[in-house]
């Protein structure tokens, strides 16, 4: 299978081959492993990329290199995604992942409590999702390896303050900021291209897109509803928005939802001929996947070999027989035959 490599990834390669520090080639592994196609035909270029990030950290740590490259936090994706939080100083970040999720980060009143990422696992029906906490990106205050972590994630939620006075300031910032990190936020459904650019543009060789939610949050708050509808408005287009209160949690079932419709994925369940389904552990996968792609995720020889599908689905009488190109809809049932 061809790799059809991004034009994102190969120049990361290029920055990979011409770094002259360790940090700046893991800088590099990092973008080359958040912007590989992720299929069969890239599995070994995957792994082969994950063994050279291990022996960068451990070389710089070995030599006591920049602190910069040596500490920088590795988050294991886990689950059906990986998801940030990332905003201004207290948003309300922590308390967000600490209702959706087991994770315990701590909770204060003053600004920069979150130092280093926590991650957590949020239950949505019958899948698990996993929220990383992080430090506020803040251009008096931002972690030099927080761009880093943010890349490497599947996507994001923007997390605002509906009672902060300068609200826009701080949205726009974390933006801008970000955007110097060649890290863009974006509407999923939206051509690719930062603030500013006219639509068509493509996103700049090196530049991440990643698929933003933007969360109003404290919107129990007096005033937060004229607000919230303002924002709303105002960002129509650009980011996709709900509000909630971490607080009281209001709107957090809502959210979600939401999450799992930003990670643009889904979720198909496997039965084998005179059996019932197995629902306890359904495939995740990328929205827009066929039953080929299920096929090679099962066995990575299954794709080759079986001739077609039946499927039990919205909108489809039981057992209808599909062909290898037939695109998956969410909780479709699959039935391969060889």
């Amino acid at each position: 299978m061809p790799a059809n490599l991004t034009p994102e990834y190969l120049h990361a390669e290029k920055r990979f081959k011409a770094a002259q520090t360790g940090s700046e080639k893991l800088d590099a592994l990092e973008e080359m492993l958040a912007t590989i196609p992720k299929h069969k035909g890239t599995e070994k270029m995957q792994a082969d990329i994950k063994r050279r990030m291990a022996k960068v950290r451990g070389e710089l740590q070995h030599k006591g290199g920049p602190a910069r490259g040596a500490a920088v936090p590795h988050i294991e994706k886990q689950g059906a995604g990986q998801v940030v939080l990332i905003g201004a100083p207290n948003t309300g970040k922590s308390l967000l992942v600490r209702k959706l999720t087991h994770a315990t980060p701590e909770v204060a009143e003053y600004p920069f409590t979150t130092r280093l990422p926590c991650p957590g696992m949020m239950p949505f029906e019958d899948i698990q999702i996993q929220l990383v906490d992080l430090p506020p990106v803040h251009p008096q205050s931002l972690e030099s390896w927080l761009p880093q972590v943010i890349r490497y994630a599947d996507a994001a939620l923007l997390v605002v303050d509906l009672g902060a006075p300068d609200l826009l300031d701080e949205i726009e910032t974390t933006v801008g900021q970000l955007e110097k990190s060649r890290i863009l936020l974006r509407h999923q459904p939206l051509l690719d291209r930062p603030a500013g650019l006219p639509a068509g543009t493509a996103t700049p060789a090196g530049c991440i897109a990643l698929p933003t939610l933007l969360v109003a949050n404290k919107r129990d708050m007096p005033g937060a509803g004229e607000n919230a509808s303002a924002l709303e408005e105002l960002y129509r287009g650009r980011f996709p928005m709900i509000s909630v209160s971490a607080d009281s949690g209001e709107g957090l079932e809502d959210l979600k939802r939401a999450i799992f419709t930003r990670l643009d994925i889904l979720r198909v369940y496997t039965k084998a001929p005179g059996k019932k389904a197995d629902y306890t552990a359904p495939y995740v996968l990328k929205r827009g996947a066929t039953v080929v792609t299920l096929a090679e995720r099962v066995h990575k020889d299954l794709a080759q070999s079986f001739r077609y599908a039946r499927v039990w689905g919205h909108g489809k009488f039981e057992g209808q027989m599909v062909q290898r190109d037939y695109a998956l809809v969410d909780r479709d049932v699959i039935e391969l035959h060889c």
